[in-house]
């Protein structure tokens, strides 16, 4: 008994110190692992059922006569914007579509690569040298309409946009005529965006070459290699595509995905009007009630002093002349650097007082309601990023205001593949509200913006802080 408890003691303290002798070898291999993205865990959508949908458009038939099929004409832009936010690439496909639409030449859409930081699911970061892993969503997940493969007006003959996998098929190497954007920008520089049109549309449509690919310059000395690029868009040269852009099938056929129609179709209860009867005949479609509001928050003061700085104007379709906000930037500073005074100005506008949230939702529910008739705004959607004690006495404050429904974009109940969209989500509920209130610097405002007056929107409905 004695030797057999002294070698279970023996035992023990051997298993002891090989343990202490194989973690004291690993510790130095042993790193603590890093991640980038959001805090969602477990495995991100596949949407495999899309990617299926997509691949089975009936346009990738190589049989089919032309201008589809094998003897069809295409255009790639393989310079559009990738690993940036998704507004920020909306903008850019819209107007790429557009431009392949005057070209006579189907638009090759492509699955949308994430900044990996906006990813709502944790990405883990591998060791040097690998490359962070950039998540992609297909295009049909987050749009629907002719940018995405859907058909054009009854009538029209335009060939419709396919997929990146199929461009490569129908469009083998040497059927491709390679268009660098270094040959064609410089001369662009200062046009107004429908010169930029017009010279890209006779550029590529007049191509001999059945299929065109715009790549970025190789020289790499421009920063912004789009056709349709951050110079152009974040400036009043833009302006003068609105009237060609608005009443284009690309902008007319824009659609809601049906996966993101879904989402909002699945949260529509929580839109309902709970607060007292109104005074006036109201509608019972609570989107006609509605006012949404986005309200950037938390680090995007920063971001605000820059656009100070640099002495920016609003962004994309905000500095319409018919929107009621216009924005000038106040005289006296320069490329670079700007006033105290002329700071302040930018803060009021980009990253406005709680107060002064409030007061423009005040001022704006009173011109809305003013220039109609039976008119009733008493449902909010809140587009924010503000932390929970910030919204929660946001609410107090509008609810004494008469707002009897308030919703946050962290209400509604969303499944993993409608989270992955949660961006178009809460872009459709904008769209649909009656009013909507922006931040001009914004390209998810501008894309909203974009929409509404499509729709039909009463300038005065679409506002700015």
């Amino acid at each position: 008994m004695f030797y057999q408890r002294r070698f279970f003691i023996l035992v023990g303290v051997v298993v002891v110190l090989l343990l202490f002798t194989w973690h004291r070898a690993i510790r130095p291999l042993m790193k603590p692992i890093n991640y980038t993205g959001g805090d969602l865990l477990g495995e991100p959508p596949s949407y495999e059922g899309i990617k299926e949908w997509e691949a089975k458009l009936p346009q990738h038939d190589l049989d089919l006569p032309f201008p589809e099929g094998r003897t069809g004409r295409y255009a790639k832009f393989s310079n559009q914007i990738k690993a940036l936010g998704w507004n920020n690439v909306l903008n850019e496909l819209l107007l790429c579509t557009h431009l392949a639409y005057e070209s006579k030449r189907a638009y090759v859409f492509q699955d949308y690569h994430w900044k990996p930081e906006y990813y709502p699911w944790r990405i883990p970061i591998p060791p040097p040298p690998a490359p962070i892993p950039i998540p992609r969503t297909p295009i049909n997940a987050l749009i629907a309409g002719p940018t995405a493969g859907g058909p054009w007006d009854p009538n029209d003959t335009a060939p419709r946009s396919v997929s990146d996998d199929y461009w490569e098929l129908v469009c083998p190497p040497e059927d491709r005529d390679l268009i660098y954007t270094d040959n064609i920008k410089p001369e662009l520089q200062d046009a107004e965006g429908d010169v930029v049109l017009r010279r890209w549309t006779e550029i590529i449509r007049d191509s001999p070459k059945r299929c065109v690919e715009v790549l970025p310059g190789p020289s790499e000395a421009d920063p912004y290699p789009q056709t349709f690029d951050l110079w152009l868009i974040g400036y009043k040269r833009l302006l003068s595509l609105w009237p060609i852009f608005k009443s284009s099938p690309t902008s007319r056929l824009f659609d809601t995905s049906p996966l993101v129609k879904a989402a909002v179709d699945r949260n529509e209860y929580l839109f309902l009007p709970r607060g007292p009867r109104p005074s006036v005949p109201a509608s019972r479609n609570p989107y006609d009630r509605m006012m949404a509001l986005h309200i950037r928050r938390g680090d995007f003061k920063e971001a605000c002093f820059s656009l100070a700085t640099w002495n920016s104007t609003f962004y994309g379709w905000n500095q319409l002349p018919e929107l009621p906000d216009s924005f000038t930037p106040p005289p006296g500073g320069s490329w670079g650097s700007n006033t105290p005074e002329n700071v302040e100005f930018y803060l009021e506008h980009c990253f406005p007082t709680f107060e002064a949230i409030v007061q423009k939702i005040r001022d704006t529910k009173e011109a809305y309601i003013a220039n109609g008739t039976d008119r009733v705004l008493d449902v909010m959607y809140l587009l924010t990023n503000a932390d929970v004690r910030w919204v929660e006495e946001f609410k107090e404050v509008v609810r004494r205001d008469g707002w009897g429904t308030i919703v946050t974009s962290k209400d509604l109940i969303l499944d993993d593949e409608q989270i992955g969209v949660g961006m178009a989500v809460d872009m459709e509920i904008a769209r649909l509200a009656a009013v909507f209130i922006g931040n001009g610097w914004s390209s998810f405002t501008s894309n909203i913006i974009h929409r509404r007056l499509v729709d039909g929107k009463e300038p005065l409905a679409n506002r700015f802080w």
